[in-house]
């Protein structure tokens, strides 16, 4: 056996706990960041917040749904978030007259569908028998309304001592679907409508065809085959207007006005204003933690009654995170004040001005790693007199156009909004259509891309947007 004897260099990257915390501060929201310090300043002595006299405003409440925009008040030459704010008034305290008893007004809790329904069962003069039957229903409706369970399996669920007879499950049903809101405890969407027609008064114009049409043609309805309908329903195209706007201002999902939504707070990290003609952004000073060592230890350790303590450590790790924070937002900033230069045309005309942008072109600028701004982007938030967005909103891919220019997506979308927005309704522009008048502009876009951003958007079809 031979032994050799080798050297090799090799280069390799080392990351310090300093610069380990920088990276996982640069990546959390505002709300993580200020959670993360709360445990920092519970486990290190060394640091505490400044003490400023006054309360930062609450951040603004955001929505939750998938689009990119999330609304805010519309801001004038200077933004103060407390204005956006009503302070509530405390609850009512106990009372003791010689005219009133005493009370207490307590916060009432959101009010289920399970607790909607039971309220109206509790009213209803039925035997006990049918009172349990129907709060076995009661139990297997979903958020929407919907029974999503079969009577067959309701009843096979039912334990032995309480076995359930098929005719008693359909009576109790019936009975639940006449509660409110109506079409409650429909087993499918063409069940829920008709329930809804059907409590409808006899005379509402459109209600014959409308139930007709949601209980055996509904298909056909919803890829607006108008002239199969008139013609299977034997109406002409007044009435079958008349139903198709009924069933159109009915709740395909009854339920969902009881299910509550999580809030989603949000605090602006950058605000951007329009001073002297020209548009700056700067840091939200009440998203910033105010933090600073703590002077009564800082003071032990400079006269030497605490060296050689672990308060060395805790002062460093302390001196640490108040620096890596500062870092932090002066990246931000940079990175805000590159975008707001780039879409000054969004700022002052709207999305269809965005411009194309890239994380690459704003990295090499900075002298960053594109990781970095794909950090710096993600959960920081810029309000606008145009709302409220996340930074990463700005990046879009690029469509070519003949000039030998690019349109960014956000811009194309935009458009594509335009156009269906402004349509004849009865004959509405489809995606090839569309891809033509955009290429009348100068911007070349495949019906393919077109139906895809038009997805995105959630507009439907052309053949589902038609009317009458």
């Amino acid at each position: 056996m031979k032994v050799n004897l080798q050297l090799k260099h090799a280069q390799h990257l080392a990351l310090t706990p300093q610069l380990q915390q920088s990276i996982r501060l640069l990546q959390l929201s505002t709300m993580e960041l200020d959670q993360e310090l709360e445990k920092f300043l519970m486990e290190n002595p060394m640091l505490e917040r400044e003490e400023t006299g006054t309360e930062s405003p609450p951040p603004a409440p955001a929505r939750t749904s998938g689009e990119p925009e999330i609304t805010a008040p519309e801001i004038g030459t200077e933004w103060n978030a407390s204005e956006s704010w009503t302070p509530e008034e405390g609850p009512a305290a106990w009372r003791d007259s010689d005219d009133e008893p005493e009370t207490f007004q307590q916060a009432s809790s959101p009010i289920t569908l399970v607790d909607h329904l039971s309220a109206q069962l509790r009213l209803m003069p039925l035997n006990e028998r049918d009172h349990q039957l129907m709060s076995l229903l009661i139990a297997h409706l979903d958020e929407s309304g919907y029974l999503q369970a079969s009577l067959e399996d309701i009843q096979a669920a039912a334990p032995e001592a309480q076995a359930v007879e098929p005719d008693e499950l359909h009576v109790a049903l019936r009975l639940l679907q006449s509660l409110d809101p109506a079409g409650v405890g429909a087993r499918d969407l063409a069940e829920c409508l008709s329930l809804q027609i059907s409590a409808l008064p006899g005379s509402t114009p459109g209600r014959t065809a409308a139930l007709a049409l949601v209980k055996e043609h509904l298909p056909l309805l919803a890829a607006h085959d108008f002239t199969r309908l008139k013609k299977l329903l034997g109406t002409d195209d007044a009435t079958l207007r008349q139903a198709q706007k009924l069933i159109t201002g009915l709740n395909p999902k009854p339920g969902a006005a009881f299910v509550q939504s999580e809030t989603r707070y949000v605090m602006p990290d950058v605000i951007v204003r329009k001073t002297s003609g020209k548009w700056v952004a700067s840091l939200n000073r009440d998203a910033m933690p105010k933090l600073r060592i703590n002077a009564l230890y800082a003071n032990l350790m400079k006269n030497g009654r605490e060296s050689g303590s672990s308060l060395t450590s805790q002062l460093q790790e302390a001196r640490w995170l108040i620096k890596n924070i500062q870092q932090r937002f002066d990246t931000i900033l940079r990175v805000s004040k590159a975008i707001v230069e780039r879409q000054e045309n969004f700022l002052e005309h709207g999305e269809v001005a965005m411009r194309p942008l890239v994380l690459r072109e704003i990295a090499d600028e900075l002298g960053l790693h594109e990781s970095t701004i794909s950090r710096v982007t993600s959960q920081k938030y810029m309000l606008t007199p145009r709302g409220l967005f996340e930074l990463k909103y700005f990046f879009s891919s690029h469509v070519g156009t003949e000039t030998g220019g690019a349109a960014s997506s956000t811009a194309i979308r935009a458009l594509i909004k335009q156009l269906i927005s402004a349509e004849d309704r009865k004959n509405p522009l489809s995606d090839s259509r569309i891809s033509d008048i955009l290429a009348e502009q100068g911007i070349t876009v495949a019906r393919r891309t077109v139906a895809k951003y038009r997805e995105a958007l959630q507009i439907h079809p052309a053949s589902q947007r038609k009317v009458i």
